[in-house]
């Protein structure tokens, strides 16, 4: 299985009890690296996330995970917020975010740059346009590897 189906598999598996919690799932990681390989779960709410949400959503997923055993060997789960440089994982959430600046690391160079800070100028449906250097750039999700937005203090 390819690291994004297990991705896409473990959201599906979840999100319910993310939701049943009273939060929403914001984003899965999966990053293996043997006996250091960490399962990472972003969970938002519009009332933003404490400690406490923290701690009963990772209750609920260990669950999942023990019965579930969706992934072999050792790894460490991380239940957190996306924080303030918040990680983007699909187009749809960019949205309400134009005009802000995200960090952006692409898959392949798109004008012979893998990485670059831009403008998020709109989002439709999966084309994302940002403006880098006064210059216009569309992706899609496909094309991005990470997208965390540049926090402002």
């Amino acid at each position: 299985m390819s690291s994004s189906s297990k991705v896409e598999a473990l959201k599906a598996m979840f999100e319910p009890a993310v939701i049943a919690a009273g939060m929403s799932l914001w984003g899965v990681e999966y990053s293996p690296q043997g006996k250091h390989s960490i399962l990472r779960v972003y969970i938002d709410s519009e009332n933003g996330v404490l400690v406490e949400d923290c701690v009963a959503v990772s209750h609920q997923i260990s669950g999942i995970l023990d019965v579930e055993d969706p992934i072999s060997g050792e790894y460490n789960l991380e239940v957190s917020s996306p924080g303030a440089d918040r990680p983007m994982f699909e187009a749809a959430q960019f949205v309400g975010f134009e005009g802000e600046e995200f960090k952006l690391r692409l898959r392949l160079a798109v004008q012979g740059k893998r990485k670059f800070v831009g403008r998020l100028v709109s989002v439709n449906e999966e084309v994302i346009t940002f403006t880098v250097d006064d210059v216009t750039i569309e992706l899609t999700m496909a094309q991005i590897d990470r997208a965390n937005l540049v926090p402002k203090f």
